[in-house]
């Protein structure tokens, strides 16, 4: 059945829903011995990508050969987000930032025929898109897969477009895997016939799915080598299969985005149909973002300003932005949280179990920002007191990308100050941002770099032994000397060592890695230690542990045996931190929520630091009960129970795990039993009552919905009272106190200090009034009026703005009173202007706001107020007596 572009009225005959458009293709791909995969997180493993920005990214480490595939054949329906391109969000037919990818895959099984074959078999008898509306492409020099399109599946061969590296060559970077593609494209416009087919023609192309033959290896010459294990991996837009099957004119009216768009419209008293495309846009807007805000959310993502909390956070403005465009004026991201949820709880029914954290954030964030667009007003505010000529595309750009200040509005506030904005600077900081964000995110990077990851293809995992032991003898299985692979490092050399087997912990799951010496050599560690390596820092790369450090002493040749030794001092301060941490988050949930849960952690030798979900600060009186329960806990002398145990087993345990981190099917389980069970990979005390003592330092938020608790525990805790003992010393001599008087005596001159500011700032209002006095002899007759202006020097701005005030009110309705002055004589770069008009002055023309502006100007400056008082700012002092005389003038001029 061939799609046809319609109207909003046909909406209701068409043919497929969103829903049935993904089943359709998991089942068509299952019943063809693929295994159905559950999508993957947007939070991706690979640290090297910020989110899940392709179908393939949760199958990358197959296709690098790190891991073993699921199966032979897999299909998916991957949830993504993109950004790269946000600014074509709503103005474009088919750019989103979350969008759904379904794809199928195999690895090393079937090729290019099977692949090709059952795609054309998909769209044009499970879709039921007529051929003569499709057109395919192909790389330039893929005669194979031509062949196959004309030979095997029978497309007209008149189209088949060979296309350019560019469109139709894979490549995951410089290096590694890559291959050929073929593109399926459906053509809107078929009646327009197949000479010269321009596929770049977005208003009658629209590609749908992506083929990727992977299977060359390019080395760092740019030479291909087949791959010995061929792979197919595939994507096919659900949007995009939506807009062509239910015959609507772009992604957003479909049913997958259009009841979220129909939500947003209600709520700003809009008809979408009948709005302008601005006003369109905004909408199309509000309904993608809305679904990526949600998911991210979901996925354990909360707003801040770095990495994938940035990313959500910018999401998040730009639908309140284009709200209050519509005219939205109250917070409603939680309605539109809500109409997502329900729009894809179907698909993802995860999105109802973290509903409460969804709506948490939605309303904290957007309270969070209507504060920072009052903040972005007064910095425009700032912007125009500087007088300039015209407000600078840096300024305003800043204002749209930090404060989410629409560029209209900038330009409209600008305009009733009679400046305009540089449009052009605007858009040159715009794409400027673009072209930093393509860079960053529109390549998946799948080479392998560094040496060590490098080794990592031919070198078994890293045995880790330090659970039961602190002190082992292991092999040098790879050397990397100043960064370079080698067989042999001396004394100096800055190393990086991998063993077959090792007592350290390498940093993972929050807690520091170990720290101590490799000793021996070739002969091993006897009584003639021939090398000594310092070890700093302890890794974790794939499979492997990777040890830091120095050489002190000898030689290390690759091969050789040494003794690894864990320092016992470090290893036992780190144990009691991450022991401790376990007992927080379970104090933590009995004494504040128990819905709180883990937004990261560090534990270390000094201290240890645990971040957690939490709407509001823990209370002091909450804080102190949370101390008591946890050396209460330790005083009980727990014995902990560490064992390991299926993940579901785990789970039905109680077994506490953290939101969003992936685990094996066999997990290490450390319970401290009847108060605590956590899934942990790290190292802990055998007993509670180690750690000996724990003390909370500090309880602070660090994004919004996320507190931090510091605290140290154990031998750490000796130091934190040291160094505080030293410092209340310090105190109570300084002070001539004793260390329980320190705090009153602190009270006690601040108090002083707050009476002698008051005292100060009095003592200058009453000096500037009886200076302003003084010049109400010099006032000039204008008619009716009677005109001053002066200069006071030495007065701040609030006392100058009393000043002209009372001097007005001497003066009577007809005053007209203008004072500037440097507040501060050994800092010319700033003075201060004010006005203050009666009423029969502003009744005969001027307005105290409009005159103070122009004196400003001159000045350098700028500023404005009411038309009866008025203040401003200027930068340039040496134009103030000209600027003054002039203002006189101009007064005079006016009211005569």
């Amino acid at each position: 059945m061939a799609a046809t572009t319609s109207s909003r009225s046909g909406r209701r005959s068409r043919p497929h829903s969103g829903a049935e458009i993904r089943e359709a293709f998991l089942a068509f791909y299952e019943a063809r011995g693929h295994r159905r995969m559950a999508s993957a997180s947007l939070v991706p493993d690979d640290p090297t990508v910020l989110l899940t920005i392709a179908g393939m990214l949760p199958f990358k480490p197959v296709f690098l050969g790190q891991t073993q595939p699921p199966a032979p054949r897999a299909t998916s329906s991957q949830k993504c987000i993109r950004t790269n391109d946000i600014e074509n969000v709503g103005r474009t037919a088919r750019h989103h930032t979350f969008f759904e990818m379904l794809g199928n895959f195999s690895f090393g099984d079937y090729f290019k025929t099977e692949a090709m074959t059952w795609a054309w078999e998909l769209a044009t008898t499970v879709y039921g898109l007529e051929p003569g509306h499709l057109v395919v492409s192909v790389f330039r020099d893929d005669d194979e897969a031509e062949a196959i399109w004309r030979d095997v599946v029978g497309v007209d061969p008149r189209r088949i477009v060979r296309l350019g590296e560019a469109d139709n060559f894979w490549v995951s970077g410089p290096t590694g895997p890559c291959g050929p593609c073929s593109e399926i494209y459906y053509d809107f416009k078929p009646e327009l016939g197949v000479d010269h087919l321009d596929l770049e023609d977005d208003n009658r192309f629209i590609e749908f799915y992506n083929l990727v033959f992977m299977q060359f290896n390019r080395d760092a010459e740019g030479n291909l080598t087949p791959l010995e294990n061929r792979n197919i991996d595939t994507g096919l837009g659900l949007e995009r299969m939506a807009q062509i099957l239910q015959g609507v004119p772009n992604n957003y009216e479909t049913d997958l985005i259009y009841p979220l768009i129909e939500t947003a419209a209600t709520l700003a008293g809009v008809n979408y149909s009948q709005l302008d495309a601005r006003g369109q846009t905004s909408l199309k807007v509000i309904g993608d973002h809305s679904r990526a805000i949600t998911q991210l959310i979901a996925d354990g993502v909360t707003a801040s300003n770095l990495g994938r909390g940035y990313i959500l956070r910018r999401l998040l403005r730009r639908v309140v932005r284009h709200g209050r465009l519509l005219g939205i004026t109250t917070p409603f991201l939680t309605a539109m949280g809500e109409a997502a949820i329900a729009l894809m709880v179907d698909a993802y029914p995860q999105l109802v179990e973290r509903r409460d954290a969804i709506m948490a954030e939605l309303a904290r964030e957007e309270a969070r920002f209507l504060e920072t667009l009052e903040r972005g007003e007064k910095l425009l505010a700032e912007v125009l007191s500087a007088g300039p000529s015209q407000i600078s595309g840096e300024q305003a750009f800043e204002l749209y990308d930090t404060y989410g200040f629409p560029l209209e509005l900038t330009e409209e506030i600008a305009e009733e100050h009679g400046l305009a904005v540089d449009l052009a600077g605007f858009e040159a900081a715009m794409e400027a941002q673009r072209q930093r964000a393509k860079g960053a995110a529109v390549r998946l990077d799948l080479t392998l770099q560094g040496a060590i990851e490098a080794m990592a293809e031919q070198l078994p995992a890293t045995e880790f032994r330090g659970y039961e032991a602190l002190e082992h003898p292991s092999q040098v299985m790879a050397l990397v000397v100043n960064g370079q692979p080698s067989r042999i490092a001396r004394a100096g050399d800055e190393v990086q060592i991998v063993l077959d087997s090792t007592p350290f912990y390498g940093e993972s799951g929050g807690q520091i890695g170990d720290r101590g010496v490799l000793a021996g050599g070739s002969s091993g560690a006897g009584p003639e230690v021939g090398v000594i390596v310092r070890i700093e820092a302890v890794s974790h790369q794939r499979k492997l542990i990777v040890h830091h450090g120095r050489i002190e002493r000898g030689e290390l040749t690759l091969g050789d045996t040494v003794t690894a030794l864990v320092d016992r001092s470090c290893r036992r301060r780190v144990q009691a931190h991450h022991t401790a941490t376990h007992l927080l988050q379970a104090a933590l949930k009995q004494l504040v929520d128990p819905s709180i849960a883990q937004a990261g952690s560090l534990v270390d030798f000094e201290r240890l630091r645990f971040d957690f979900h939490c709407p509001h600060p823990i209370s002091p009186e909450d804080l102190e009960r949370i101390e008591e329960r946890i050396n209460g806990w330790i005083a009980d002398a727990h014995a902990l129970e560490v064992r390991e145990m299926e993940l579901e087993r785990a789970r039905s345990a109680g077994a506490v795990a953290m939101f969003g981190e992936k685990y094996a099917d066999t997990v290490r389980v450390v319970d401290v039993p009847g108060v605590s069970m956590e899934l942990c990979g790290g190292t802990h005390v055998a007993n509670t009552a180690e750690i000996g003592l724990f003390h909370i330092v500090s309880e602070s938020g660090v994004a919004a919905g996320i507190r931090r608790i510091e605290a140290v525990a154990g031998p750490a805790v000796l130091d934190y009272l040291k160094e505080r003992d030293t410092v209340v010393r310090a105190l109570g001599d300084r002070f001539k106190v004793q260390p329980g008087e320190i705090l009153e005596r602190v009270s006690s001159l601040q108090d002083e200090l707050r009476a002698a500011s008051r005292a100060l700032a009095a003592a200058r209002s009453e000096l500037a009034l009886a200076r302003a006095e003084a010049l109400a002899a010099d006032a000039l007759e204008v008619g009716t009026s009677r005109v001053l202006v002066a200069r006071l020097d030495g007065v701040e701005g609030s006392a100058l703005q009393t000043a002209a005030q009372q001097l007005q009110e001497r003066l009577g309705p007809g005053g007209a009173v203008v004072l500037g002055g440097l507040p501060a004589p050994e800092d010319p770069a700033k003075l201060v202007l004010v006005a203050a008009f009666g009423a029969e002055v502003i009744a005969a023309g001027p307005k105290a706001g409009s005159f103070i502006a122009a004196v400003a100007k001159r000045c350098g400056g700028g500023g404005g107020g009411r038309p009866q008082l008025a203040q401003a700012g200027g930068r340039d002092a040496a134009s103030l007596d000209p600027a003054l005389d002039q203002a006189r003038t101009d007064l005079i001029s006016q009211l005569s």
